[in-house]
């Protein structure tokens, strides 16, 4: 597939996942809600992370539908640099402004059809702390959970039903350990969506902490993954015998 249609792929996919990612929190509390009227009582983590479970598994299959479009610019700058997928430097430079515009339309909306009853609960990743506090936090929270991603999806277990649950499970402990540092995010368009909204996007806390710490913690953690699963030698070509 080429570039442009790659970026348009991606594009569709991000402003996807922005708008409906951005629920996640409504619908754990309704579940759980309802749940409890039934007399089930189940954590709200537990909760959130079959929510997750459930639309990554949707969303990959209707990524592979756009011809492997992604959503976070990190995931898509990590397989490149680990040698996976058809990616040159080219269609990159054009997906990843694709993926913030479409997170710029997917956060503006969520925020018009939210019912007002919700519209609390949107917002988007924000700093806690200081500035290079939040900055190696995003940063090491991307090396993990790019490096759980590369781990699960390129050596781990055949069924993709069970690589989904475990995306899931470490995206959501990764968000809770991270929600009192950067919110977090981990992936820069998202942050760019929603900093647009909050404007905010053109400040240099926001590049510094959700664009360049991030694509760091990425590319350190595919240089990891290089170095523990070392891609396999080329086969020499067999020596032709010399005829007497």
């Amino acid at each position: 597939m080429g570039p442009v249609k790659a970026a348009a792929g991606d594009l569709v996919l991000t402003f996807m996942w922005v708008f409906v990612s951005s629920t996640f929190g409504v619908l754990t509390t309704e579940i759980a809600s309802a749940l409890g009227v039934h007399g089930l009582v189940w954590p709200p983590m537990l909760i959130t992370t079959a929510i997750v479970f459930v639309f990554v598994f949707i969303f990959n299959i209707i990524g592979e539908a756009l011809g492997g479009a992604s959503f976070n610019p990190t995931g898509t700058a990590a397989f490149y640099a680990v040698g996976v997928g058809s990616d040159s430097l080219l269609s990159m430079a054009l997906r990843f402004p694709a993926q913030a515009a479409g997170a710029v339309g997917g956060a503006l909306a969520i925020m018009e059809y939210m019912p007002p009853k919700y519209k609390h609960m949107l917002g988007g990743p924000s700093l806690q702390v200081d500035l290079h506090t939040g900055a190696i936090a995003e940063g090491v929270l991307t090396f993990l959970i790019t490096f759980a991603v590369l781990v699960i999806m390129l050596k781990g277990p055949q069924s993709n039903i069970l690589k989904t649950w475990l995306v899931a499970v470490a995206t959501v402990v990764l968000i809770v350990t991270g929600s009192a540092y950067t919110g977090p995010s981990m992936n820069p368009a998202n942050a760019f969506g929603w900093a647009y909204v909050n404007k905010w996007h053109d400040t240099w806390d926001q590049f510094y902490v959700y664009w360049i710490c991030p694509f760091i913690g990425a590319v350190a953690a595919s240089m990891i993954f290089r170095v523990v699963f070392p891609p396999p030698a080329p086969a020499r070509p067999a020596k032709k015998k010399k005829k007497n």
